[in-house]
């Protein structure tokens, strides 16, 4: 090669890194200024995506129609258009409906559907001058917490390809986390963006539970879902919170410290199963903020806090999965049905379906599932209330998950502090925040011994979402931000 080509390639080589290690804001700025195209930007997004193809973060990638709408962002941006969002492209969980996209659900009898129209929240992505990259891959129907789907492959961790990204939201995980895209919507019933934005060492945003509309994507159960996004920062994921809920734009705080916020942590129910590494870790944590200013203290969510919080959310989750898959189904004429998607389950997820989803199976208790509703959930609500209130703390510290990402071929048994458990125990610490309705947010503060991300969950008081994300901001400029991994 010669001595110019090679200095060319390599400038052209730099220019595209810089480009793919914006963030949503950073980027929509750079667009609005004139700094970059929308067109150059999303070309060297899909040049990675094509590099880190191994990772299997994508079901569909449609580069011509996605290299359009960037250069009719161009357009706009040439004709004055301003918008919030002017041709960043995102990545979206395909459990969304994307008008002229195929949408799988994750599911092999859904790999020909294109919908007619788009879910709520990815078209105000779209009015925002958004643009639509990819669908990300998926856990089957969004049911499972590791990344491993049978018919579009197990996402691998990017941190370490041998390891789970968490789930279901686990393509959104590894694309952001690799720097394939700026931001992804994800879903989160018990966990599905927390844990994935903990495995993959990014930032993961579960607003309050009915804050962001859910039509148009894929339920599992109306008392526990939620729209929200994993991101690389917190205030990315404050401006796609803005867009979507179409909230006042608020500038943001001149506070840089903690000093005189009070937080709390819990650790008899958010500690008493934990890898070692981890509670280190989070204490270290604790310790940082402190010295930033936070006052932290102790609480206790009661001795069988964590016992009625697992009967509630997996009972609601259970039982009503069946109803809201098969009401989506018929509400957005997607041409397949509840038995036909049963059928197609790979087997072990068509196994515990039969055990505790159809009303057939033994598992299956319309009595439990009342009581979850009508005694367990309004009593999670009444603690994490009664214990803000007494503390004066205005969130809660704990770690997202109780190890760093498992093996992949271990994923569904491994252990924690020499207990063995299954893929199950990476919700143990984000369902409580599910079951309550609670906003939650996920931000990476540091990496284990083994090079895998932890991840520290920040949850807030019933409503108080944008001051969560501000807290949040001050959390994660404490902490400090994680390189990315590839």
């Amino acid at each position: 090669m010669h001595e110019n080509e090679a200095f060319v390639r390599t400038a052209l080589e730099l220019e595209a890194d810089g480009l793919t290690g914006l963030g949503v804001a950073a980027a929509a700025a750079a667009i609005r200024n004139g700094d970059i195209s929308s067109e150059s930007y999303t070309a060297a997004l899909l040049q990675r995506a094509r590099t880190h193809s191994d990772l299997n973060a994508f079901i569909t990638i449609d580069e011509t129609a996605a290299l359009a709408a960037a250069r009719n962002a161009d357009k706009a941006r040439a004709a004055g258009s301003n918008a919030s969002l002017l041709g960043v492209p995102l990545a979206v969980k395909d459990s969304y409906l994307t008008k002229g996209l195929r949408t799988t659900l994750g599911v092999r009898n859904l790999e020909g559907f294109v919908p007619e129209e788009d879910a709520v929240v990815v078209g105000a992505i779209k009015d925002a001058g958004g643009v639509v990259f990819g669908k990300n891959n998926l856990v089957e129907m969004s049911y499972g917490l590791t990344g491993n789907n049978e018919p579009y492959g197990q996402v691998k961790n990017p941190h370490e390809r041998n390891h789970v990204t968490g789930g279901s939201s686990s393509g959104g995980g590894a694309s952001v986390a690799a720097r394939i895209v700026p931001a992804a919507l994800g879903g989160d019933t018990v966990g599905s963006i927390r844990v994935p934005a903990s495995l993959c060492g990014v930032v993961g945003f579960k607003p309050t539970t009915g804050r962001w509309p859910g039509n148009g994507v894929a339920p599992i159960s109306h008392t526990l879902d939620t729209t929200g996004v994993l991101a690389r920062n917190v205030e990315d994921c404050a401006l796609i919170d803005q867009i979507v809920t179409k909230a006042e734009a608020t500038g943001r705080s001149d506070r840089s410290d903690l000093k005189g916020v009070r937080l709390a942590y819990a650790p008899r129910q958010y500690l008493d199963l934990v890898d070692p590494e981890i509670e280190v870790h989070f204490n270290e944590t604790v310790r940082r903020l402190r010295e930033t200013g936070a006052e932290i203290v102790a609480i206790d969510l009661g001795e069988d806090f964590s016992s009625i919080t697992e009967r509630a959310t997996w009972n609601i989750f259970f039982h009503e999965t069946m109803e809201a898959i098969s009401g989506f189904l018929h509400h957005n004429r997607v041409p397949t049905s509840f038995d036909a998607i049963y059928d197609g389950l790979k087997p072990g997820l068509r196994e515990a379906w039969g055990n505790v989803v159809l009303p057939s199976g033994p598992g299956y208790s319309r009595e439990t599932y009342e009581a979850a509703l009508s005694l367990d959930r309004p009593e999670i609500q009444r603690r994490f209330s009664e214990a803000f209130t007494r503390s004066g703390a205005v969130a809660l510290l704990f770690p997202t998950t109780p190890c760093t990402a498992p093996l992949i071929e271990h994923q569904s048994r491994f252990s924690i502090a020499d207990q063995e458990v299954s893929d199950l125990v990476l919700a143990k610490n984000t369902i409580a925040a599910s079951a309550a309705g609670l906003p939650g947010i996920s931000i990476p503060t540091g990496l284990s011994r083994n090079g895998l991300p932890i991840g520290l969950e920040i949850d807030g008081a019933h409503g108080r979402d944008r001051s969560l994300l501000e807290l949040a901001r001050l959390v994660e400029a404490a902490v400090g931000a994680l390189p990315s991994p590839v």
